[in-house]
């Protein structure tokens, strides 16, 4: 499991809790529940035994925060503007995140594809998997990335190449590198 840095928790309350006085109507207020529902669940992970390990001020640049402060205008237009939203790392396991963003995101009207390439053809929550973003035959609003930091990069690079309008990072998922070659595509990153 993947140590999340205090800095990363704390911007994310910061961002969560700008968002939530931004946003007004009901689909942005959805959007917002959104956002709480990946920072608890986040949140929530029980802590390793390395806990020191998060103090630790030698962090590798496909770990640091930095890049992923994304300004609440950029925040506002992807959840307000996505229809259609690729979940990658889907999993059918309920206690997995991916699981309950992925249920929760149908509950309330998303078109959501299931990406994982273990399980494609299969169904989450009434959803056929799909085996990559190159496997989806419609346009794609939102790329989900509910996969680790180093693998994160060729998810970026499938979502450029598929012209999806952005990508979404979890919590704790940070590539640098690949969030700038999304922003000189013209992706928004989150």
């Amino acid at each position: 499991k993947e140590l999340r840095t205090i800095r990363t928790i704390v911007l994310s309350f910061v961002i969560y809790f700008h968002t939530t006085t931004v946003l007004l109507s009901n689909k942005q207020s959805t959007c917002c529940m959104y956002m709480k529902s990946v920072l608890w669940r986040s949140l929530l992970l029980p802590w390793s035994s390395g806990t020191a390990a998060i103090f630790s001020t030698s962090m590798s640049t496909t770990t640091t925060a930095a890049a992923f402060v994304s300004n609440p205008d950029t925040i506002r237009k992807v959840l307000t503007s996505t229809h259609t939203v690729a979940l990658v790392g889907a999993s059918p396991k309920p206690e997995r995140a991916s699981n309950e963003i992925l249920k929760y995101l149908l509950d309330r009207g998303y078109k959501v594809i299931p990406v994982n390439p273990g399980l494609a053809g299969k169904e989450i929550h009434g959803q056929t998997v799909v085996g990559s973003l190159a496997d989806i035959q419609h346009p794609v609003d939102m790329v989900d990335i509910f996969r680790n930091s180093e693998a994160a990069g060729a998810v970026v690079d499938e979502a450029i190449a598929i012209q999806a309008k952005s990508v979404w990072l979890q919590l704790g998922v940070i590539n640098e590198p690949a969030a700038d070659r999304a922003t000189k595509a013209g992706l928004d990153v989150v």
